[in-house]
């Protein structure tokens, strides 16, 4: 270790949002009742600065600390120590924390066990333990709430690195450095401290292994052993078989074997064993069921004083696994270098002949030690690794690719090992792991070809998780590159590039991308489609032309030569099986508006990306559903398509993926009651979209929160959001995305009193209405016209959009236009014809689950005096106040005639801070952001409970309000 770079103290805790509430609720409650939790979490997690953050927080009274005693035979029981913490809380609540109670002895665990369960009733006394769970957590502490401690997000790991190197390191270093850590803050810090200040900013080449014994051991607190020799090679086994693993688990079969080959198995006597059956007869053994006669599964038929299993180790049927991922890596890198070799020929050796040619390579390849070249090696694993047919994952693959990379000496095809590997940790969903390795494939003496499709990988991953203006730039390098040596695959390149441009909404950009490719000549057969070998290849080279050519074709308004190669693309959509042609098909299915193939081609690109284990592309199948059934109008199946979408892609680190998949939650959230889901998906999505150019998704998101203010009766606010994305100037959303949302503009600049900037945008919208490429808009457009048309006109122009709707399908839109034509008869005094289409509406609103726009027909409804019931709450009662307590409605009411906070407390014969809280959360639940809102709120329902309540005097169904005005 160089130990040269002085290594900040980060100025705040990174992430842990989750974890922070749990602790703030805890000490929040303290004034008046008790309050206990165990915070849970592996070596280097950030116990420690979770419980330093609650006690400064803590400002109600003391904070004390408890550590074990220097006399180990003096212990309080449970109520003498309960009977000094409620002493100590007499004057202030207590807030008492114990870091690492895990190491106390058993009798001290088990009196702070038993204190802290009786604490509820102890008074005002918290108390709050840590724990690390790279062992299992004591019984005396199995009762109290857990809180548990994960690894940084990706995101968050890199703002602590940030943090505490001010920003020096160098981007190839950053990505090292993150990949390396694996969300662990000590061990990032760890490996910040090793560096030197040239080597943190690339400056000098980083040490190999950048993890190293020292690293490890520092960030774990120390190496970790067993109580034995037996217990020791055991650890390093298993941990052994987890570098060619694709979980952190290893089969016990396979540990058992190897161990068995690492030493010759012990004879039958009295020595201790640990349980796992090392003997071959009745004497002592590892509980593995060595034995000729012994069961799979630890102490069954085993010597019933042997050793239990080491506490760092735990089995799950017939697989052992580390509790904690960093322990089972320092275990690996703290052995002795020969005894780790051993073990690996040892797991070579079990695995010879069993099917598992790859693995068993690996293995034999870390038995060789080191990175010296081992050209024959290093070839048998590429080889192993480009096989098809060898049964292996693409985690795997990637772990043969790296290894055979590090055995190469020849520069070129190093580069080329290492392209390979970061192209299967790309399909495995591991970015973080990819980064690294093409940074190390940089090579200049590598031929363009190998440089090329490093560049088209580099580009990849910046579309699906960086700037995406860089990811064109890389893609632009790749197709430059790989076109004289593979001009199919410079194709796709060049078609990657089309789509971060699309992303960044940059139309010139995106048509430059897509400028007509050179015609083909006979003499030149490499160029072109019919340059690929193989009938799957052929395939895919076609797809990629044709999408090409159809797309430019689009973008130029030119629907009748873009129809026929998008068509043919969505159609080969329906034979494929690779879930990269099928993808192309769900896209060129969303540009011909062919909502039924584009969920066709999605839901077929997302089985065959999870049949492969492409855990990359599952994200991006989900996001194309999700597109295909919003623009169905089925926000509920979008909605759920989006939910596990984003899942997806934050596990597999695409934050721009995830950021669509925001955009499109916001969009599902914006017909719904959830104005707090709406902000939360617009707020995360535009973070994302901000940093990394992401217009497309910037616009939905906005878009979004503009539909959900325009749903909760606010046109203003919606039409001054909406008018910057669809009218012209340098401000407009994204060039084919801004005319979604004309619609919503159009409607609520009328209802604003903006009439010529509705007008200013039917022109676009009715070009767009041509083209075909959006079945609802010319349904929309009618509407849309008839918003604006004098009266004499209206009334022909709602049916006709209606008649549009029939013709397209989708409930929602049709829902909306019920509503405003029911809007307008009602203001036309024509109560009957009023209350069918609003009725109409209401049930369209309720299949497709647009509360919020529901709760809009009910209240048109009221007005007419009917009396529509709302599902979940009492008939006449209106929808929004009907989800409010008790106490919630009381405070909304006073507020609404004008009392001040410090007067509905005086009232109500509570807290002024009490009102506000409530206040708070009324505002959140109806929507509303002024206290003028919530008046005008309230007193629609009144009116409206005071007209049902004049109805139900009369007999319901007998004689109705007519001419009633809003």
């Amino acid at each position: 270790m160089t130990g040269q770079t002085t290594v900040r103290t980060a100025v705040r805790v990174h992430g842990r949002s989750a974890q922070r509430r749990a602790l703030r609720a805890m000490l929040d409650a303290l004034p008046t009742h008790g309050g206990r939790l165990l915070l849970a979490g592996e070596p280097g997690l950030g116990r420690t600065t979770l419980l330093q953050w609650a006690a400064r927080s803590f400002r109600a009274g003391p904070v004390l600390h408890l550590g074990p005693g220097p006399d180990v035979n003096a212990h309080l029981t449970a109520g003498q120590l309960l009977d000094t913490l409620r002493a100590a809380a007499v004057a202030a609540p207590v807030l008492v924390c114990v870091d690492d109670a895990h190491r106390w002895d058993a009798p001290a665990r088990t009196a702070l066990a038993r204190a802290a369960r009786r604490l509820s009733t102890a008074g005002r006394v918290g108390l709050l333990l840590t724990v690390a769970s790279d062992r299992a957590v004591g019984p005396e502490f199995a009762r109290l709430p857990v809180v548990h401690l994960d690894p940084l997000a990706p995101a968050r790991a890199a703002a602590l690195l940030d943090d505490v190197t001010d920003g020096a390191a160098a981007p190839a270093v950053r990505e090292q450095l993150l990949a390396e850590a694996e969300g662990n803050p000590a061990l990032l810090v760890a490996l910040v401290r090793r560096l030197s200040p040239a080597e943190l900013r690339g400056h000098r080449s980083l040490p190999s292994p950048l993890a190293d014994a020292g690293a490890l051991a520092e960030a774990a607190g120390g190496v970790p052993t067993g109580p034995s020799a037996q217990a020791r090679d055991l650890l390093l086994t298993v941990a052994a078989a987890g570098e060619a693993s694709d979980g952190s688990d290893a089969d016990a079969g396979l540990v058992r074997d190897a161990l068995r080959r690492l030493r010759p198995a012990p004879g039958p006597g009295p020595g201790p064993g640990l349980g796992l059956g090392l003997g071959a007869g009745p004497g002592p053994g590892l509980g593995l069921g060595l034995g000729p006669d012994l069961d799979l599964g630890l102490g069954i038929d085993a010597d019933p004083d042997a050793e239990p299993l080491p506490e760092q180790l735990v089995r799950a049927g017939d697989r052992l696994r580390f509790r904690s991922p960093l322990v089972r890596r320092t275990v690996h890198a703290t052995a002795a270098a020969d005894r780790r070799r051993a073990v690996h020929r040892a797991l070579a050796e079990a695995l010879d002949g069993g099917g598992h040619r790859l693995t068993a390579l690996l293995h034999r390849s870390w038995s060789l030690g080191g990175t010296a070249p081992a050209p024959a090696s290093a070839d048998r694993l590429a080889a192993t690794a480009a096989d098809g047919a060898v049964p292996a994952s693409h985690r795997m693959r990637a772990t043969a690719y790296a290894r055979a990379a590090e055995l190469t000496a020849d520069g070129a095809r190093r580069a080329e090992r290492y392209t390979a590997a970061a192209e299967q940790a790309l399909l495995a969903g591991r970015p973080e792991r990819a980064r690294p390795l093409l940074a190390a494939a940089r090579d200049r003496a590598a031929p363009d070809a190998v440089r090329g499709r490093a560049e088209l990988l580099r580009g990849v991953t910046e579309l699906r998780d960086g700037p995406v203006g860089d990811a064109h730039q890389s893609l632009l390098l790749a197709a430059s590159l790989l076109a004289a040596d593979d001009p199919a695959e410079a194709a796709t390149a060049a078609l990657a590039a089309a789509d971060a441009a699309w992303a960044a909404g940059d139309l010139p950009a995106c048509l430059a991308t897509l400028a007509p490719e050179p015609p083909l000549r006979a003499e030149h057969p490499s160029h072109g489609p019919a340059a690929a070998t193989g009938p799957a290849a052929r395939t895919a080279a076609a797809v990629v032309h044709d999408h090409r050519v159809g797309m430019r074709a689009l973008l130029e308004g030119r629907l009748d030569r873009a129809g026929a190669p998008l068509g043919q693309v969505v159609r080969r959509g329906r034979t494929g099986d690779r879930p990269e042609t099928l993808l192309r098909s769900a896209a060129a299915a969303l540009l011909l508006g062919d909502v039924d193939a584009a969920r066709s081609g999605g839901a077929r690109a997302l089985a065959a990306a999870r049949q492969l284990g492409s855990d990359a592309l599952v994200p991006q199948a989900l996001e194309y559903l999700a597109y295909a059934e919003l623009r169905a109008g089925r926000h509920p199946q979008a909605r759920t398509h989006a939910e596990e979408g984003l899942r997806t892609a934050l596990r597999a680190g695409q934050r721009n993926t995830a950021a669509h998949h925001r955009a499109v939650l916001a969009l599902a959230a914006s017909i719904e009651e959830e104005p707090d889901a709406v902000a939360r998906h617009v707020t995360a999505a535009l973070d994302t979209a901000r940093r990394h150019g992401l217009a497309q998704a910037a616009t939905l998101a906005q878009w979004a929160a503009a539909r959900a203010d325009l749903g909760r009766g606010r046109p203003f606010d919606a039409a001054d959001r909406l008018g910057l994305l669809v009218l012209p100037g340098p401000g407009r959303g994204h060039f084919a995305v801004w005319r979604l949302a004309v619609p919503c503009f159009v409607e609520a600049a009328v209802l604003a009193g903006r009439d010529e900037d509705a007008r200013r945008v039917l022109t676009d919208f009715a070009d767009w209405a041509a083209f075909g490429a959006d079945p609802q808009a010319a349904a929309q457009l009618a509407r849309c016209h008839a918003l604006l048309a004098p009266a004499e006109h209206a009334d022909a122009l709602y049916r006709r959009a209606l008649d549009r709707h029939d013709e397209a399908g989708g409930d929602f839109e049709r829902a909306r236009t019920a509503l405003l034509y029911g809007k307008w008869l009602r203001r036309r005094r024509r109560p009957r014809e009023a209350r069918g289409r609003l009725g109409t509406a209401l049930a369209g609103f309720e299949r497709c689950g647009a509360g919020v726009w529901a709760a809009q027909a009910r209240d048109e409804l009221r007005a007419l005096g009917a009396a529509p019931r709302d599902p979940g709450t009492g008939a006449g009662t209106p929808a929004r106040l009907g989800r409010l307590t008790p106490q919630q409605l009381r405070i909304a009411r006073q507020v609404a005639e004008g009392a001040t906070n410090r007067e509905v407390a005086l009232t109500l014969a509570v807290s002024t801070r009490t009102v506000d809280y409530h206040l708070r959360k009324v505002f959140a639940a109806l929507g509303v952001r002024s206290r003028l809102e919530l008046a005008r709120m309230v007193g629609q329902a009144e009116r409206a409970e005071e007209a049902q309540a004049a109805q139900d005097a009369r007999g319901a169904g007998h004689q109705e309000k007519t001419g009633a005005q809003p």
